[in-house]
């Protein structure tokens, strides 16, 4: 009885994280075509449009450009163009608002860079 209760558990448990992925997997998908900003592991963001994404969460981002923060400058837009970031690279992924986005005067804006992640 107690194996098929923990059996359960584990079968319970293995859904659940193939449930979380089919739901990360359809989040991005309703994205496809929409601008995203994506912050790496080490640090970096990265904004640009999302053209797809694979199993790995590699994304593809066309039209992109890096935004480098500093304390002592204004926030610095390095062109990228079509550009891919590996999914295990990817801390954080997510739908940009136009109209907030355009709103924000990058030039008056200074701020620390983040730091990368450490495991």
């Amino acid at each position: 009885v107690i194996c098929d209760h923990v059996r359960q558990l584990r079968s319970g448990s293995r859904m659940a994280e193939r449930g979380a992925r089919a739901a990360s997997a359809v989040d991005l998908e309703s994205v496809i075509g929409k601008p995203v900003h994506v912050v790496t592991n080490d640090g970096r963001n990265i904004v640009g449009v999302l053209k797809g994404y694979d199993q790995k969460t590699n994304v593809i981002l066309d039209e992109s450009h890096e935004r480098v923060f500093s304390i002592d400058a204004p926030v610095e837009q390095v062109p990228l163009g079509l550009y891919i970031v590996r999914g295990d690279n990817i801390a954080v992924i997510g739908e940009i608002d136009e109209e907030i986005d355009a709103e924000i005067d990058l030039s008056t804006v200074a701020a620390e860079p983040l730091k990368a992640i450490v495991h």
